[in-house]
């Protein structure tokens, strides 16, 4: 992103030094320290499985009666559901007003249709209840079809081989003296649900499994259609396995509590997930955490409902997400609905998964700190692809945003490994933010955590940008220290294939920056690695392969951009002092390596802080100087019909 780049090239180049002077603070700091910096004490690497962890101290476990299935036939209660009567044989509950009361500790298996009615599990808190759902149907017109109201805990455990049914209607529910339920299944204790049966829970007035405490899934095939969330735990969801087929007004999967960090967690270990929402996929109020699972996302109708259109321009019916929705609906939720794929507050770790999400805002977003230490990830995003407001980590991985404005954004992001491929119509790796080189109000615009570490760092990986507006942009400084890096920038003259505020130093790793010469800038003279800035003559056709050979006629690099591009930056540990032939196209050129930095153009990043700052010296062919110093750049002039 650019701040009046074009102004400050003509009009600020006297004011360049102190800001070139200020950015070489961060230089010396090491890698290890800056992943320090940014991850603080909220993540850490369990190297020998390279499981991250958060330190809020989430419990993550499922116990062994969480996962037990079985009971003692000969001592649990049979229930048989008669449509406006039932059949009870055995003791601890009792059927009044067709409000079916299981009052004591013990096993109750349900089979059966209960055409208007309602379970209630009614306990002491220090009781636990089974109910086994073997073929039920109940549907409950103004109420919860399960209502546990007071329990230690309860396990709801779907019999292998069954179906079951539970229906409510648009009915806004009776309240229950201080309580008001809303769910189809609502529990005031720790809920559990396992099993290997089908669920299909269909919820009319707002949600459809709701537990105040923990929500607990170990097993089961669920098809849950809600006006409002799919599932919610209060204090937790926790998912070990099971198919999950979730279409909700609200969010797919919630977890809320805001008074306990150690609570208001989502963690998935596994199973498989397929969740249309029109606001938040999965959202948590603290942590979320994946650790394995397919998970496919569509939130807001997708990334084709989008924060800008083709021209750039803003939307307006963009962000009014679930406010449609009939008078049931919360208003203080619309208030503050987002559509973003995956969602929280603290920390947002990925250590596995095969997820694919397509969403109308962010598809990953936190409002802390994010970590992919492994997994594949496809994202189309209407907005940002992976936004973090404070620290982006990415270890290791497959990661590829296939549509987005921003691709990566934090405010300081760090790839230590792993497959990065972004698309983006504006910066393809932005930290910090800025200004949107569209739009300053743009609606989807974030906000970052103040902090001073504001940086994008690369030590390793496999990465491809393609950008339409800038290709690696910090508003702090740039390292390179590792890894492989192909950015393919914008065609237009008021972007950079690369662009910083304060410093670009390179220490090793190969990168191949392409994009117009008009904002062009490489990397600063501080840099241990030798890097060349090469501007060409006229700008070379998109699949014209570049090629870098040494005196010996050895080929150093190739690489053959799908974008046309007239400025090239390439570093490598190859490439030391010299002459080399650069090839594009039929255009074959000599440049002579005597410096850590070479450079052709007078804008070449010779200095430090020579960035986001503009151009020194007079104009590179093809920039054009503002009609008046408030003029940018168009919204026009982000093309993302450029994009790959």
């Amino acid at each position: 992103m650019r701040k009046n780049k074009t102004i400050v090239a003509y009009l600020l180049a006297g004011a360049l030094v102190a800001g070139m002077l200020s950015g070489c603070t961060k230089s010396e700091q090491s890698t290890d320290a800056a992943i320090q910096s940014q991850t603080g004490s909220n993540v850490t690497v369990e190297n020998a499985e390279q499981i991250v962890t958060s330190s809020a101290s989430i419990d993550t476990e499922f116990t062994a009666r969480d996962m037990e299935v079985g009971y003692e036939q000969s001592t649990a209660v049979q229930i048989q559901l008669n449509h406006d009567s039932v059949s009870i044989n055995g003791a601890g509950v009792t059927f009044a007003d067709q409000i079916l009361t299981i009052n004591k500790e013990g096993t109750y298996i349900l089979s059966g249709q209960l055409d208007q009615g309602q379970i209630v599990v009614n306990v002491t808190d220090n009781e636990k209840v089974q109910i086994v759902l073997n073929g039920a149907s109940i549907h409950c017109e103004n109420r919860p079809a399960i209502y546990i109201k007071e329990a230690d805990k309860v396990f709801i455990t779907l019999q292998e081989g069954t179906e079951n049914t539970l229906t409510d209607t648009q009915a806004e529910y009776a309240s229950d003296g201080g309580s008001n339920p809303d769910g189809v299944i609502f529990s005031k204790a720790d809920l559990t649900i396992n099993g290997s049966g089908s669920l299909t829970v269909t919820a009319n007035y707002k949600h459809g499994i709701v537990s105040k405490d923990d929500l607990v899934i170990t097993g089961g095939n669920f098809h849950i259609t809600a006006n409002g969330q799919g599932l919610n735990g209060k204090d937790c969801v926790k998912i070990k396995d099971g198919t999950f087929e979730l279409n909700t007004q609200g969010d797919g999967i919630q977890s809320d509590n805001t008074e306990d960090e150690t609570k208001g967690f989502v963690y998935i270990a596994g199973g498989t997930f397929a969740i249309t929402a029109q606001t938040d996929g999965i959202q948590a109020e603290t942590v979320l955490q994946i650790d394995g699972g397919t998970i496919t996302v569509t939130t807001g109708g997708g990334s084709e409902n989008a924060s800008t259109d083709q021209k750039g321009d803003i939307r307006p019916e963009w962000g009014k997400w679930g406010r449609s929705d009939s008078s049931n609906a919360d208003t203080s939720a619309e208030q503050t609905a987002s559509a973003k794929g995956l969602k929280s507050g603290s920390e947002l770790i990925i250590n596995n998964a095969v997820m694919t999400i397509n969403s109308s805002d962010d598809s990953i977003h936190c409002n802390g700190n994010i970590t992919i230490a492994g997994g594949i990830v496809t994202a189309q995003s209407g907005d940002d692809g992976v936004h973090a407001d404070n620290a982006l980590l990415i270890q290791n991985g497959t990661i590829s945003v296939e549509k987005s404005y921003e691709g990566l954004e934090g405010n300081n992001v760090t790839i230590t490994g792993g497959t990065v491929n972004v698309t983006a119509s504006d910066d393809g790796i932005n930290s910090a933010g800025g200004t949107d080189t569209a739009m300053q109000q743009r609606p989807g615009k974030n906000s970052f955590n103040e902090n001073s570490d504001i940086f994008i760092r690369i030590n390793g990986g496999n990465i491809k940008v393609d950008a339409a507006g800038d290709g690696l942009d910090s508003n702090g400084n740039l390292y390179i220290d590792g890894g492989t890096v192909y950015v393919e920038g914008p065609t237009n003259s008021g972007n950079g294939a690369l662009d910083y505020e304060g410093s670009a130093i390179v220490t090793a790793g190969v990168v191949v920056a392409v994009g117009s010469a008009g904002m062009a800038v490489g990397f600063s003279d501080s840099s241990t690695q030798y890097s060349i800035l090469h501007n060409l003559s006229s700008a070379a056709a998109a699949n014209t392969t570049l090629v870098l050979k040494d005196e010996t006629g050895s080929e150093i690099l190739s690489y053959t951009p799908q974008k046309q591009y007239q400025s090239v930056v390439i570093t490598s540990p190859d490439i030391k002092e010299g002459t080399y032939q650069f090839t594009a196209g039929q255009l074959t050129e000599e440049i002579t390596v005597s410096s850590i930095v070479t450079s052709n153009g007078s804008n070449g990043g010779m200095q430090d802080g020579g960035g986001k700052q503009g151009m020194r010296g007079e104009k590179p062919d093809g920039v054009q100087p503002p009609e008046n110093e408030n003029q940018m750049p168009s919204a026009q002039s982000v093309n993302p019909e450029n994009s790959l």
